[in-house]
This record gives structure tokens, C-alpha cells and sequence, in this order.
């Protein structure tokens, strides 16, 4: 990549009062990076609809200063990046409104895998959350499923070293920059996972792990896997906010239940009681919830040639035909279709009885 190029990727990220959304909108209306930077107020007003007194506060020369400076560390670590308009971008957090604009990582993952879950827990894992976590990696061993933790103490730790322990290739989401490693104690598991998987993080290097980081970190962890499975939890804390953002991000959600008095027990039971997250007894359940079973047989029936499709719902249905069944945000990004639209085209789809629905929000024809 050019180094102009990821120097204004960097400063788009670091304008004062621009977010994701509205950085997506000033690259989108202005036609390239280089166009935000250049480009005098009144254009940037006249063509995003963004008021003056936001674009004066973005502080632009002082963005290119510092990403100068930040390109020249990332190019002599070797860190990968993906920026949201490219396609090593994980596609599923790409749905997300509030995904961030760039990632850095580290290892030899694969961003946009066929499968991949989060696993996440409380950091004060009990002997009986370990073992869960620990069978439930195991089954899943031979699957293809990438799976992603936080990199914590307790359940993500054991989530992370049961998947090094089964070949399952697993990525650690970061809540500072990849210049270090917090807690330092997981330093010899996160070399094992740069081998098969790896570490991904938004934050600039130099980022220390600062408490609110790691909130903002929930969303990517929740925002780039199918589903999330929680092990363990008190009645609030991280695991909590990571399951509530995948189900406002449309993600399947799936909690094992706990002993009703034990402390770690209270969010699992509470996010099953409040039909947050599918009750979960063992991998083998999951993967039959989920449509993972390799030797599961799908019934296919008959296709009526006779109905009446939008050219819209044609191109689904042309995609689908080269499948035995695609996840809806597979769906969306290759028709280059919004998930809003997406959920409105498969619901007339399965109206009209040309396709059915799967576990695990895939679909398939009939």
C-alpha cells in the first residue's frame, strides 16, 4: 500500500468530532481520502450536509501530522491493516453502523472465514465455566470455525488456549494498540495464536489499555462473528454488553445456564430467562442450531418456475442457487445491498415460498 494512502486512512480516524458514520459519509460524497484533506470547508459543507461548525472543529493538519508519524511505526512492525472500503475488512462487522473505520493486526488469520463465533466470559472463571469452555472448543475441533475472544483473564484466556490446543484458528480483539500486550501473562498464548490466528485492534499503537477501551472493543468482537456464546457471567459486566450488541447487530446469541446461586451464574441465567441468548448444553447442540453439521442433509423441494420476482430478489435467488444455503450477510455484501433491505427482500422471498430459512440466519432455496 502507498503510504499517502494509509496516512490518510489514519487521519480519517483521527479527525476531532468525526465518527464512523460520518467519516463513511465525507468519503463517500467527496470521492476519495485525499479530497477530505484538500478540500476547502464550504465543499465538504455544500457536499455532505455536515454543519460548518463541526467540519471547523476536525482539525485536519493536525490529523496528517500525527498519521505521518504513525505510518512510519506500522510499516516497521509489519502490521497489517484493513480499512473498512477493503476487502480484507471483516465483512460482517462491515454491517455494523458503528464499526471502525481501520483495523491493525497481527498473525496469519483469516478475516472473513465461512464460520467464527466469539466466546466470551467473566475474568473470574470457575473450574466449572473452564471446563465448559474447554469441552465446548473441543467439539467444535475439525469444524472450520475461527473463533474470537477478548484476550482476558478467566473464560476468553481459556477460550483463546483451548482453541491453540485443538488447531482452531482464534483471534484476539484488543482494547489497546498492538505496540504491547495486556495482561502480559497471556504473552506466550498470543505467540501461538500469531502462528494460527492472530490480533486485531482499532487503536493506534501506543494506546495503553485504558478501562473504557474495552467496551468499544465488545462491538468488533460481537460485530465480526455469526454468533456468540457466553460462559459465565455476573449480572453485568462485558460478556453482558458484548451479547446485547450482537443481538442489536442481528447475531445469534447462545449462553450456558449456571447453578441459580452461584454469582457467575447470575448473567447467563438472566440473558436465557429474558430470551437474549438460546439455553446452550454442548457443542454438539450448537452445531445443529447453527446448520454446521457437515453430514446434515438439507430436503430440497420443487421450485415453482411461474412467480413473479423484482430484479432485486432475482439476484438472491441467483446467488443462492450456487449454494446449499448463504448467510444473509454473505447475501448483502455480494449484492451490495444494505441489511435493512436484505431482511425485507428475504422476507418476501420466503412470502412467495421460493426459499426458507435456516438456523442461523442463512437461507436457502426451495
Amino acid at each position: 500500500m502507498e503510504t499517502t494512502t494509509l496516512k490518510n486512512q489514519i487521519a480519517l480516524t483521527l479527525l476531532n468530532g468525526i465518527g464512523p458514520v460520518k467519516a463513511k459519509l465525507l468519503a463517500a460524497k467527496m470521492g476519495s481520502l485525499e479530497a477530505i484533506f484538500k478540500a476547502s470547508l464550504s465543499t465538504l459543507h455544500h457536499e455532505t450536509g455536515i454543519s460548518k461548525s463541526v467540519l471547523k472543529n476536525m482539525n485536519r493538519k493536525a490529523a496528517l501530522e500525527r498519521a505521518t508519524g504513525e505510518v512510519d511505526f506500522i510499516l516497521k512492525e509489519e502490521l497489517t491493516t484493513h480499512f473498512y472500503t477493503e476487502i480484507n475488512y471483516p465483512r460482517r462487522l462491515k454491517q455494523c453502523d458503528d464499526a471502525p473505520l481501520l483495523l491493525f493486526s497481527k498473525g496469519n488469520f483469516n478475516p472473513n472465514p465461512t464460520r467464527v463465533i466469539a466466546v466470551v466470559g467473566t475474568r473470574n472463571a470457575t473450574n466449572y465455566g473452564k471446563k465448559i469452555c474447554e469441552d465446548f472448543i473441543q467439539h467444535l475441533a475439525g469444524c472450520n470455525i475461527q473463533i474470537v475472544s477478548g484476550m482476558a483473564y478467566g473464560i476468553d484466556i481459556c477460550a483463546h488456549t483451548a482453541s491453540v490446543r485443538n488447531q482452531l484458528e482464534t483471534v484476539g480483539v484488543l482494547g489497546h494498540g498492538l505496540d504491547r500486550l495486556y495482561p502480559s501473562v497471556h504473552r506466550k498464548v498470543a505467540e501461538k495464536m500469531i502462528e494460527h490466528g492472530g490480533l486485531i485492534s482499532e487503536y493506534l499503537p501506543g494506546t495503553n489499555p485504558d478501562r473504557e477501551n474495552f467496551p468499544m472493543r465488545n462491538r468488533i468482537v460481537a460485530g465480526m462473528v455469526d454468533a456468540v456464546v457466553v460462559i459465565e457471567s455476573k449480572k453485568s459486566g462485558g460478556s453482558l454488553i458484548t451479547a446485547d450488541l450482537a443481538n442489536d447487530y442481528n447475531k445469534d446469541v447462545f449462553a450456558f445456564p449456571g447453578n441459580v446461586d452461584q454469582e457467575f451464574s447470575a448473567g447467563c441465567n438472566a440473558l436465557i430467562q429474558q430470551q437474549k441468548a438460546h439455553l446452550l448444553v454442548s457443542g454438539a447442540q450448537f452445531l445443529k442450531e447453527m446448520n454446521w453439521l457437515e453430514s446434515q442433509q438439507v430436503n430440497t423441494f420443487q421450485r415453482s418456475c411461474f412467480i413473479d420476482l423484482s430484479v432485486d430478489e432475482q439476484a438472491v435467488c441467483n446467488l443462492l442457487s450456487r449454494t446449499q444455503g448463504e448467510h444473509i450477510d454473505i447475501l448483502a455484501t455480494q449484492t451490495k445491498t444494505p441489511i435493512s433491505k436484505m431482511n425485507v427482500l428475504l422476507f418476501h422471498l420466503e412470502m412467495k415460498g421460493v426459499i426458507q430459512a435456516l438456523p442461523g440466519k442463512k437461507y436457502q432455496l426451495i
